[in-house]
């Protein structure tokens, strides 16, 4: 199906019991068992499986075109199990960009656990063969990265890893699989924060993994879900896929409004740079366009000066709203390197800004009015 279809109907059916076309929520936590102590519906316990959440990984499946889906209680806790489902002494290829909790949770978590790590410029994937060792397991990747929107060639890291005997993983968290299809170019698994622009309304927390082949570490990861415990809850669940039907629509509305707002900071004159894919001028304009369908709804811009200019540009905005997080309706904008901490690595003066859905003459107005 094409993604418009599979996100009004991949796993999500009619109610056979009441004829309902939108699925209840089933907030239970236990199921019934069968008077010779069986499960004949298949649920158990809420922990282990419910109906919401098997929808929910139905569809993200399908949007994905993999195997399984495995749903999590957020984005964080989807990736840690794919670090956790390695092996102490494993080493993950990771990028020197992406997004500052994959990066706390490698070096804080993951570390002091026994998995070794190394971070490379995935912008050149000959980075990621020169980082290989025996015992390289996972290669990471995050494209456009967060928040320096560099493009990583997927297809060839893929090829890199796979000459390795090591797994690929993708967060498409960014790019969402309407824009950009990782196991099409090769990759074995696929992470999203759910929370953006999958739930699309800043109103639920969550996260999946996809995965190409339903093989023995997808089933891995499964097992820390349910044993771990870092499950979504069914409204979660329920709110997860209510924002996936229009998801298609969105991201595409995301996209166009983030290519003019884009087109006019890069001749403001008091922004140095502009970081959006879509942009002919950005160095991985010709990658970007050759894996992503649309550039997607997010960008950062490097104000003149210094993290004071920057402030206060973010402290002028009336219709943009300053706070952490993406894929809403609503444009945002943030301070990055003030949310990451004293080792961030992000230019002081860098905002980083979702791009909502309000009109792009209102956003770029505002925008206007605030660089004054």
């Amino acid at each position: 199906m094409h993604p418009e279809t599979a996100s009004i109907h991949a796993g999500q059916e009619i109610d056979p019991t009441t004829g309902a076309v939108i699925p209840p929520i089933y907030l239970t936590t236990t199921f019934e068992r069968a008077s010779d102590g069986s499960f004949p519906r298949g649920y158990i316990y809420t922990r282990n499986g419910n109906p919401n959440r098997a929808m929910l990984e139905t569809c993200l499946a399908a949007l994905e075109g993999g195997a399984t889906c495995v749903a999590f209680s957020s984005g964080l806790a989807a990736a840690m199990s794919v670090f956790q489902a390695l092996r102490p002494g494993d080493h993950v290829i990771a990028p020197d960009d992406a997004y500052h909790g994959i990066t706390r949770l490698l070096r804080e978590i993951m570390a002091p656990w026994g998995l070794e790590y190394s971070r490379v410029d995935m912008r050149d994937p000959q980075n990621v063969a020169a980082a290989l060792r025996p015992n390289t397991r996972l290669v990471w990747i995050e494209t456009p990265s967060n928040p320096l929107l560099k493009i990583a060639d997927i297809a060839a890291i893929a090829e890199i890893a796979r000459q390795a005997g090591a797994l690929c993983a993708v967060d498409n968290t960014w790019a969402t699989p309407v824009q950009q299809r990782p196991l099409e170019l090769g990759a074995d698994i696929v992470m999203h924060a759910t929370t953006k622009y999958i739930g699309g309304h800043s109103d639920v927390l969550g996260g999946a993994v996809v995965f190409g082949a339903n093989d023995a570490f997808a089933e891995r990861v499964r097992f820390l879900q349910i044993n771990g415990g870092a499950v979504p809850s069914p409204f979660d669940c329920w709110l997860a896929l209510r924002g996936i039907q229009t998801l298609p629509y969105r991201v595409r509305a995301h996209a166009a409004n983030a290519i003019q707002v884009a087109r006019f900071l890069a001749e403001h004159p008091r922004i140095e740079r502009v970081h959006y894919p879509g942009l002919e001028t950005h160095p991985g304009h010709a990658v970007a366009a050759r894996q992503m369908r649309g550039f997607g709804g997010m960008l950062s811009i490097e104000v003149e000066g210094g993290e004071a200019e920057a402030m206060a540009v973010a402290a002028k905005v009336k219709i943009i709203t300053r706070a952490t997080s993406l894929g809403g309706v609503e444009s945002l904008i943030e301070h990055r390197a003030s949310v990451e901490g004293p080792e961030s690595t992000t230019p002081p003066n860098l905002l980083r800004i979702s791009v909502g859905l309000e009109h792009p003459d209102d956003l770029i107005a505002d925008l206007a009015q605030a660089l004054t």
